[in-house]
């Protein structure tokens, strides 16, 4: 058997109405090519090594996992990459989908990766911290709405699923989780430099309280402070809002 490790944040999920539920959320095509990041133990694995028409793999970290895995799927062999999730190589040429019961304690920076790769990323079905969950689907004017939220939803429609109870874990954790949706839109608003949309987002958030004119006064031309955005403050904007932003000032 495997054993927990807490600096990985593991928490395994054991109940299997719950594992299939989460394994349905995916829109099967036949041929497609799915990820799974993180296994662990397995617990949705075993189904997604049911679909005879899929092109799986999966990414773990723990390279006692990836022994454990090997020995309990046969149908395994080959498909799981030993590799970080946040330094491993896009896994498949063309476009792909994610599933993961993502760990919570890098939920943030794996969907920072998933952006990285998005031109190939058809869906993302995760499991997440509830809180992190609703924050990723949270709209403008919210206390949740966020960085996440912004930049998730300029390239994906989110959708939040359904609560996952902690009981449904060995070991409960001490957070209740969420499942999300995301589906690629194709960048809808042509951002054609996702690093400077992208800093133009943390930038107007690390200072949420503050308005733009003063948040964003070292990021933007001199010009940008006289305009009526500036008068607002970061979680008031729309994701449409900041693409203006972006277009007027940022855009090379």
């Amino acid at each position: 058997m495997y054993t927990l490790k807490k600096s990985l944040g593991q928490h395994f999920l054991h109940d299997e109405n719950m594992c299939r539920k989460i394994v349905a959320q995916v829109r099967r095509t036949p041929g497609m090519r799915l990820l799974e990041v993180g296994p662990g133990g397995g617990a949705i694995t075993k189904y997604l090594l049911e679909w005879p028409d899929v092109d799986y793999k999966a990414i773990e970290v723990d390279e006692e996992k990836v022994v454990y895995l090997n020995k309990t799927y046969p149908a395994i062999a080959g498909k799981v990459i030993l590799a970080d999730i946040l330094k491993a190589e896009v896994p498949f040429e063309g476009h792909f989908s994610v599933i993961g019961n993502f760990p919570y304690n890098i939920s943030s920076p794996i969907l920072f990766r998933m952006l990285e790769w998005e031109p190939q990323v058809d869906e993302i079905i995760g499991m997440f911290q509830k809180e992190v969950a609703q924050r990723v689907a949270a709209g403008p004017g919210s206390k949740t709405y966020g960085i996440l939220s912004v930049l998730m939803q300029a390239f994906f429609t989110v959708e939040y699923l359904f609560d996952v109870h902690e009981n449904c874990f060995t070991p409960p954790p001490k957070v209740k989780s969420g499942v999300l949706r995301c589906t690629n839109i194709q960048n809808p608003h042509g951002i054609d430099n996702k690093r400077k949309f992208i800093n133009l987002v943390k930038t107007a958030f690390n200072q949420r309280r503050k308005t733009l004119r003063n948040a964003l006064k070292g990021l933007l031309p001199a010009e940008a402070l006289t305009d009526p955005y500036m008068d607002k403050r970061a979680e008031q904007l729309s994701v449409a809002d900041f693409v203006t932003l972006y277009r007027r000032y940022v855009q090379p």
